[in-house]
């Protein structure tokens, strides 16, 4: 039966699943239904003029609501008063006032005829609208994507966050005994008053863990640094290039319990790294050799050893049977008396002799893959724990023999010249620099000076110099 997978990445596969989802479903639209573009379409079976004559009509009868219907009969017998035809005089001659000539054109028998156009209704128009502009599911496919991306990112961060707060609290809880035994002080933060001793968090997938109090180091630090879970982004690039959770031991010695050399076991990808990057192995030990004939580890690890007695006493029988039992949990083991950490770039170069420490530096895998529960990956990781304390103790007792601790500080004093000689010629450089932008100075504004005798002079002056410049230097003989 195949082994479980982790939840992370169900989270991921069901992440990209409803992605894919949502994107087909907001390109379908309504597609399956046979609608036309004209979404105005049913109106247009009807005839304008029939609806302008049903809203004339529907106009006329609300002006004549008021009145009451009257039968043809009565029509026809109402007799014609002669206040009706008053009336009606009245209103034909309501501008016999008017002079005729002062307005031209103007008829006196000329009766005004009402406007039929009065009586229209309003023309009805239809809009037509375009395609991106009308209602339907398909205008709002980006939208349906972007909130359903932000539905699982925020529903993938609080899972990945109280996960990876487990593992932590697992891990505490499974290493608080040995270490309060081993350490006077677990859990320090710096404070004179350490209220909540433990695990501090610095961020969502970084948790430390100081620890001090005991012979042969100054203080350990405990790093766990988990994957990113909650991060969609991330977990999801976890799947192209795979990462594992890891626990970082710093361990920093006193400078009398730690003797003068450099020696590093890592897997190959991680020793190359280290190659690159570390400026104590990059500069004492960057020759890799193989680890399988002399120590018998696995054939995935690799040594870099400025002095091969510190590689071979400290590399015992106990620490190379524990590396062949959990091979995948051991990343890196870095003795260095000269840590300083990455290599600084040539932009940046410092301009004295960088700061260095005698540290041991442990870097174990957590194997939570696999199928493996919390518990499980913990238990797994406790020997190599122990480990450090082990290599604590003999990295105190182990000294140099004569003759490799002169090969060492003769090394060291290599180094140092040939920084010393670095910054030498980069200040010689900067120093030349200096004079070529005084003298360009000068000669600008004695060009800008109008006076001929002050130009000629300067002219002299640096054709002398130039010349004697070039000449070849001799050696005065005495006979």
């Amino acid at each position: 039966m195949s082994s479980p997978v982790d939840r992370s990445h169900w989270l991921t596969i069901f992440a990209l699943t409803l992605l894919f989802v949502s994107y087909n479903i907001a390109n379908a639209g309504i597609n399956h239904l046979d609608i036309e573009d004209n979404e105005f379409a049913e109106f247009e079976d009807f005839d304008v003029d029939d609806v302008v004559g049903g809203v004339a009509s529907d106009q006329k009868n609300v002006l004549h609501d008021h009145e009451e219907p009257s039968t043809p009969e009565q029509d026809k017998e109402a007799p014609i008063t002669d206040e009706d035809e008053a009336t009606v005089e009245t209103e034909d001659n309501e501008f016999e006032h008017v002079d005729e000539d002062e307005y031209e054109g103007y008829e006196k028998d000329s009766t005004s005829k009402p406007d039929l156009k009065l009586n229209e209704g309003p023309k009805i128009t239809f809009a037509q609208l375009p395609a991106h502009l009308r209602s339907n599911w398909e205008s709002y496919y980006l939208e349906l994507m972007i909130l359903a991306g932000l539905v699982l990112y925020f529903f993938n961060f609080f899972l990945g966050r109280s996960k990876n707060q487990r593992i932590a609290e697992t891990w505490y809880s499974a290493f608080k005994g040995p270490l309060l035994e081993k350490f006077a002080l677990v859990g320090d933060d710096g404070k004179l008053e350490n209220s909540q001793p433990g695990l501090m968090k610095e961020s969502e997938n970084v948790y430390l863990l100081w620890c001090s109090g005991r012979t042969g180091c100054e203080a350990v630090l405990f790093e766990l640094r988990l994957l990113k879970r909650q991060d969609l982004v991330a977990m999801v690039m976890n799947l192209f290039r795979p990462q594992q959770d890891q626990v970082h031991v710093k361990v920093f010695m006193n400078d009398s319990d730690m003797d003068t050399f450099v020696m590093c076991l890592a897997a190959k990808k991680t020793a190359n790294r280290f190659v690159r990057e570390m400026a104590d192995i990059s500069v004492y030990c960057p020759e890799k050799k193989s680890a399988v004939d002399k120590f018998g580890l696995p054939a995935n690890f690799v040594l870099m050893s400025e002095i091969g007695e510190a590689s071979s006493t400290l590399l015992d029988v106990r620490v190379c049977s524990l590396i062949n039992n959990i091979p995948e949990v051991i990343e890196s083991i870095h003795f260095s008396d000269q840590y300083s950490g990455p290599k600084q770039t040539e932009d940046t170069a410092p301009s004295k002799m960088p700061e260095v420490k005698k540290m041991l530096i442990f870097n174990f895998n957590l194997p939570l893959k696999n199928g493996k529960s919390i518990v499980e990956a913990v238990e797994i990781i406790r020997p190599a724990i122990m480990l450090t304390f082990h290599c604590i103790d003999r990295v105190k007792r182990f000294r140099l023999s004569k003759e490799f601790k002169a090969k060492a500080e003769k090394n060291r004093q290599k180094v140092e010249e040939a920084f010393l000689k670095s910054t030498h010629a980069a200040r010689a450089e900067a120093a030349a620099a200096r004079r070529e932008e005084k003298r360009r100075l000068e000669k600008e504004k004695i060009l800008q000076d109008d006076d001929p005798e002050k130009q000629r002079k300067w002219e002299e002056k640096e054709n002398k110099r130039l010349a004697k410049k070039r000449m070849p230097k001799m050696k005065a003989i005495k006979v």
